[in-house]
């Protein structure tokens, strides 16, 4: 029996190996899910249809740890061809793999005594305080624990649970004040104030799908040499391959992330896990890292990018800030298409781009254009992403998305058909738009409140869009006639919006046929209708082309 095998039988920390021991959740080809070694998840990927999770963030989180180890293992790869074998092969190179993680094995313990996984041996408060696991279970709303199913008070985690969740804090932990840990200089009357959510919490995360997780993996494995991303493996390495961080800051003050992966495991956070009787009872949460998201473009690859000229007077920058771009909650992300796709901007231009597609659609697009993969390969896009509140010191909400396109779309020299797909979500828009101008106009003919009725409208009929627009989309292959696709999408949400839209004028009260005077002019149904067929008509213009009638 070895000393730390004692050690758990006395009741003290146990050993809990994330190299051998289960723990990441996958889910199969068939749909079953179990949960598997970080060795084992990887040697199987290609067997696997992708990572679970409790919640969306945490597979953001977990993917970019496991896509950490391959860089690390793999020193790269170093360009597309050494990209193109992996993407040959029909597994990982599990032999390097596994001599990888033997050689950081001492830093995927759980609980080693000196260097516990993304944790700090030894953290503690002047007073010796620990907090409950709530702080570090992102499905258990702080401070409204009525909304979850989960058992708060006597709350204690399985070791592979409290792994994953581990993980998850440091990626995307709420910002407020933390405990004060002793050796950190910034801690001030006990308190640790607040630095920021933890950094993946800043972004509006983009990863790739492939059909199993060794693709998905690949698909977000961006070489080394590769354009704005080009990285020194000898300085941009996993939080494994760095020094055991202390309580302090690594470097007064912050330290610079030197590349991807840096940020794929960058340490938000001070954290120790404190366990019994091999469970996690209670949990110490500090400040950890500090890093401000202004101009991150060139090291952060998962998330789009906006201009921000608040940012640029505020810093008195002579040229462009760029701020990661979040997501909408309330908003498809077929919607956003237009920031997804190199072809609909430019990552350069003479003054800055307004926006930055994210990296790794960039790399999607090198990728078809070097033909490493198909024109018509399908990807899933997947967008995750993490929304606060009360000056993000809590979890308001989880965004959740997935769009699925051809690889063509990505592609920088296939503009045109990039252009009809962001025309296309635009269509959809301005007609959605006109149904909402319908229902306002006709609850304002009835004299009521038009901005009620007009919201929940177009609400409802971008629901009725969502799927047309989804299958539509993947229509556009390489040898697509765009003109032809153009009126195809046109007809479709002709037919949905004028479906509920007669729906609606089936519906109203004979008041609004009489009418009333809005702003100084007489306002009926029928003037409501007139008002929406001329504008459906601009909004739509192939549903009513000649090449758009049946013959």
């Amino acid at each position: 029996m070895t000393d730390r095998e004692g050690a758990a039988l006395a009741g003290q920390s146990p050993a809990f190996d994330l190299i051998d021991q289960p723990w990441l959740p996958v889910r199969d080809l068939d749909g079953c899910t179990r949960e598997l070694s970080l060795l084992a998840t990887l040697e199987q990927a290609h067997r696997l249809a992708g990572l679970s999770g409790e919640v969306p963030t945490q597979v953001f989180a977990l993917t970019r740890l496991l896509l950490a180890v391959l860089h690390g293992a793999l020193d790269g790869p170093r360009d597309l061809g050494a990209w193109e074998e992996l993407w040959a092969a029909p597994t990982l190179p599990a032999a390097k793999i596994g001599e990888y993680l033997d050689r950081h094995r001492a830093r995927f313990d759980l609980f080693h005594p000196i260097t516990p996984f993304l944790q700090v041996a030894g953290l503690r408060t002047a007073k010796g305080e620990t907090s409950e696991l709530t702080k570090l279970v992102a499905d258990i709303p702080n401070g409204v624990p009525f909304f979850t199913t989960r058992n708060c008070r006597a709350l204690e985690l399985a070791p592979a649970e409290a792994a994953r969740w581990l993980v998850h804090c440091q990626a995307f932990d709420p910002s407020g004040i933390k405990s004060g840990a002793v050796g950190d200089p910034r801690v001030k009357s006990g308190k640790g104030y607040p630095i920021g959510t933890a950094w993946s919490g800043l972004l509006g995360g983009v990863l790739l799908e492939g059909a199993n997780l060794r693709q998905t993996l690949l698909l977000n494995l961006v070489a080394r040499d590769f354009d704005d991303y080009a990285r020194d493996p000898g300085t941009d390495r996993p939080a494994w391959e760095r020094e055991p961080v202390t309580a302090a800051e690594e470097i007064e003050g912050g330290r610079a992330p030197t590349g991807p992966v840096d940020l794929y495991t960058w340490q938000s956070r001070r954290i120790r896990l404190v366990a019994g009787r091999g469970r996690v009872t209670r949990v110490l949460i500090c400040n950890g890292e500090r890093l401000t998201p202004q101009n991150k473009q060139n090291v952060e690859p998962h998330t789009g990018w906006r201009r921000s000229p608040t940012q640029e007077k505020k810093l008195s920058s002579p040229t462009p800030v760029y701020m990661p771009r979040e997501h909408h909650p309330d908003r498809a992300i077929w919607r956003g298409l237009q920031s997804l796709l190199p072809g609909t901007s430019s990552r350069q231009g003479p003054d800055g781009a307004s926006a930055l597609t994210p990296g790794i659609m960039e790399w999607l697009s090198y990728l078809t254009i070097e033909r490493a993969i198909g024109a018509d390969e399908q990807v899933l896009v997947r967008a995750i992403g993490m929304k606060y509140g009360s000056q993000s010191s809590v979890t308001d909400d989880i965004v959740h998305d997935t769009l699925a396109l051809r690889a063509i779309l990505a592609r920088r020299d296939a503009s045109d058909l990039a252009a009809v797909a962001t025309a296309c979500v635009e269509a959809a828009e301005a007609a959605a738009k006109c149904l909402g101008n319908l229902a306002g106009d006709v609850a304002a003919a009835a004299g009521g409140d038009g901005s009620g009725p007009r919201s929940r409208a177009m609400e409802r009929v971008y629901a009725q869009l969502d799927e047309p627009f989804r299958h539509w989309l993947l229509t556009l292959r390489a040898d697509a006639d765009t003109i032809a696709a153009q009126t195809n999408w046109h007809r479709q949400a002709h037919q949905v919006v004028n479906g509920a839209a007669r729906e609606l004028l089936r519906q109203i009260p004979p008041a609004c046929w009489e009418g009333r005077v809005v702003r100084g002019r007489v306002l009926t149904a029928a003037h409501a209708e007139v008002r929406y067929l001329t504008d459906l008509r601009n909004a739509l213009p192939f549903a009513f082309s000649v090449q758009a009638q049946p013959a």
